[in-house]
């Protein structure tokens, strides 16, 4: 009976290694237990992962046990972006290894891949296959009833709102939920969840909680690709700190592979004047297009989209012609091109022209002869395996061909951005250019504005396609403040401005349009000054010696927003901008280092400080 009670607790000791993991600076902590892990952050809990294991078939509901912790090693990242939130990355982890298994006695050859980060964690599966697939998934998170969240429904284009609840069921029954997602489990700590690194037999995955409303489970699309050799799934990403740390975080990309790119020097940022916000079917018509070719001249833009139904213009010209006039004008062209693997009957064209290797290749090779700097690439069909080999191979044969890419009707950015460099913005978010579609933006947009740098815009380049100050086919009613705003606040190195020329070269639009041909589109670094999802925000980005500061108010009352720049560390003498609603023009302020600034209903401000 002794010995049959010792080896009962040396399995139990077995299954149960009961290790604690650490950050590098102690701060984040992760208790392996015999199913799970419990993540801390200073002196709570933050989030329990009760469930862990990946499966061949996607119905398998077997749950692994953790048989032993590995010692940890040092990983670092030290890199450069040429787009995003900040220009050079720098993060350090603690990176540990589980053994998974059925039993104490059943290791299976799965590697729980465990990296600690001082902002967040990082966990991966992996293992060999031979001539195998893996399926199904079942990391499952525990959110506790009454924590704070904001969740979107999951949609395939990643177009939905972020509302803000404390319940894991939806009013109208949702159980499929999109990444990211943003808790708050304590006062002044956030997190938020995500994935990375998504590699073409991967496909990408969403959340259900179909069995409780507090447990979310990862669940991967489909995916029936056949792989021999390593496998590894992709990354599940929890940013964890203050509200500022989860903004700042650089980890989606940290965790991502650096480019293979040899040369870079073809990529450009920039602005982009956009069509389709006020003319859905304008591309069609070469004298319209022309129009825009002369707004991107005038305000010094680099770019301008020729958006969907370029193969059919005409009006005194075609698409040829377009390209010679843009050129003539000193702008770089982008054209629009449907993917054909989301929605093909009914939608616009040009199609058919990307999916075969032998035809992309075609279409690319005339691209980069007649001139066109970048393609946009709509309408995909969600999250599959094939839909995500796809992209890689469009990244990887425009890069070829020196075009840069926006994804749109897509997937949410998942560190892409770093691996293919050429990859300038994706939309995946309800934008401005939903004022086309229905008129439910008009009253939440502010809001939701305020709400997308916590969330979406946190993992990753959003094309939005903000600034208006008219309207489209259904009203806004933030103001014109607001919308200047916008250009600084939400990250996209492509960033396409909404309006119609008539209404951006007035002359009392002057100053702004000097600003937009001027303001950057990528970031040198990116701090948040306050704010809390859908009621405010304020952010300062840093390009060179210039910081840019802009501030939203999402509610329907006047607001005051406190701009501290204690944080940006200025040094020296410097100069100070401001423009705030009921003014079109920049004022210059003294330049204090703390002030108020008085933001009306759905209103902002840009300060600009050299």
């Amino acid at each position: 009976m002794k010995k049959l009670f010792c080896l009962a607790l040396l399995l139990v000791a077995t299954c149960c290694p009961a290790q604690t993991m650490t950050s590098p600076n102690g701060k984040i902590k992760v208790l392996a237990t015999t199913h799970g892990l419990n993540v801390d952050c200073g002196n709570v809990t933050v989030a329990r992962i009760t469930r862990l294991g990946i499966t061949p078939q996607p119905d398998d509901t077997t749950a692994l046990c953790i048989l032993g912790v590995g010692k940890p090693t040092t990983v670092k990242a030290d890199y450069y972006m040429l787009s995003g939130k900040k220009r050079h990355c720098t993060n350090q982890a603690n990176e540990y290894r589980l053994n998974l298994g059925k039993s104490p006695s059943q290791g299976l050859g799965i590697t729980l891949i465990v990296r600690l980060y001082n902002d967040g964690l990082a966990f991966r599966y992996a293992t060999n296959m031979n001539h195998g697939t893996m399926r199904g998934e079942q990391t499952t998170f525990d959110l506790s009833q009454g924590t704070p969240r904001w969740m979107m429904k999951w949609t395939d284009s990643y177009e939905e709102f972020y509302p803000k609840t404390t319940d894991g069921w939806s009013q109208d029954n949702n159980r499929r939920w999109a990444f990211p997602v943003l808790t708050n489990p304590h006062s002044g700590v956030w997190t938020l969840l995500t994935e990375a690194d998504i590699h073409d037999y991967n496909s990408a995955a969403c959340l259900y909680n179909t069995q409780a409303p507090n447990l979310y489970r990862i669940v991967p699309d489909k995916n029936d690709s056949l792989v021999s050799g390593p496998w590894m799934s992709p990354w599940r990403v929890m940013i964890i700190g203050s509200i500022a740390d989860v903004v700042e975080s650089t980890l989606v990309t940290d965790v991502a592979p650096p480019s293979t790119f040899t040369d870079n020097t073809w990529i450009h940022p920039g602005m982009v004047s956009w069509i389709y916000w006020a003319h859905n079917h304008g591309s069609k018509d070469f004298q319209i297009v022309k129009q825009y070719i002369d707004m991107a001249a005038t305000m010094h833009l680099p770019y301008v989209l020729i958006d969907a139904e370029w193969d059919e213009m005409d009006n005194g010209g075609n698409v040829e012609d377009a390209l010679r006039y843009a050129h003539e004008k000193g702008v770089k062209p982008l054209l629009w091109y449907n993917s054909c693997c989301g929605w093909v009957n009914g939608a616009p064209g040009p199609k058919w022209r990307l999916n075969a290797p032998e035809k992309r290749e075609k279409e690319f090779a005339w691209c980069e002869k007649m001139g066109v700097a970048g393609v946009k690439i709509d309408f995909f069909g969600g999250d599959t395996q094939p839909v995500m080999r796809y992209c890689i191979d469009l990244l990887n044969d425009a890069a070829r061909h020196h075009l840069l890419v926006n994804f749109h009707g897509a997937t949410l950015p998942r560190g892409w951005q770093r691996t293919f460099p050429n990859l300038l913005s994706t939309e995946a978010v309800y934008g401005a250019e939903w004022y086309n579609n229905r008129a439910t933006l008009t009253n939440r947009a502010a809001g939701h504005n305020a709400t997308l740098p916590f969330t979406r815009n946190v993992v990753g380049p959003m094309d939005y396609t903000p600034c208006a100050f008219s309207n489209s086919q259904h009203p806004h009613i933030t103001t014109d403040a607001h919308e200047v705003a916008l250009t600084v606040l939400f990250e996209s190195a492509l960033q396409h401005l909404a309006d119609r020329p008539e209404s951006f070269l007035q002359k009392k639009y002057k100053q702004v349009c000097d600003f937009l041909g001027t303001v950057p589109t990528t970031w040198d670094d990116t701090k948040l000054l306050t704010g809390y999802p859908a009621h405010h925000v304020v952010m300062a980005r840093r390009k060179a010696h210039t910081w840019y500061v802009a501030g939203i108010n999402g509610t329907d009352e006047k607001l005051g927003l406190t701009v501290d720049l204690s944080s940006l560390q200025l040094k020296g003498r410097h100069t100070c901008r401001l423009l705030t609603d009921g003014s079109l023009s920049f004022k210059k302020v003294k330049p204090l280092n703390t002030r108020t600034v008085k933001c009306a209903p759905r209103g902002g401000f840009v300060m600009i400080i050299e």
